[in-house]
């Protein structure tokens, strides 16, 4: 799971720079409002990409994505992009979690069956 997500995270990082740049040609919005917000966000998703594998990783990834579709209120774009990234969040939380799962499973079979169970060792 944690390379999937990670993969999405570094992947909204670049979004919400790109995004910045085309806010600031918004004459409402003042570059230091812009890069600070955006410095947060991306700041973020990098520090989201080590902590996703810990308590509250995934719904902090989560807050994440809410906060780049509603990004959407200042680049109208946004709201496709953020729906979309949010899609991929979904799926790298979801099909990563298959994956760990099986990976636990071909590392319990490669170990073979413990002394006792049936096909193990007599005692």
């Amino acid at each position: 799971m944690r390379t999937l997500c990670a993969s999405t995270l570094i992947g909204e990082f670049f979004v919400i720079g790109f995004a910045g740049l085309v806010a600031m040609k918004e004459p409402d919005l003042s570059t230091a409002t812009v890069w600070t917000v955006c410095g947060i966000l991306m700041a973020l998703s990098v520090l989201l990409c080590g902590m996703i594998t810990r308590p509250g990783g995934v719904q902090l990834g989560w807050a994440l994505q809410i906060l780049l579709i509603a990004g959407g209120f200042v680049v109208p774009s946004m709201f496709i992009l953020g729906a979309a990234f949010a899609a991929l969040w979904w799926a790298s939380v979801h099909y990563g979690r298959k994956i760990d799962e099986a990976k636990a499973r071909f590392a319990a079979q490669a170990q073979g069956p413990a002394q006792g169970e049936p096909g193990g060792n007599p005692a």
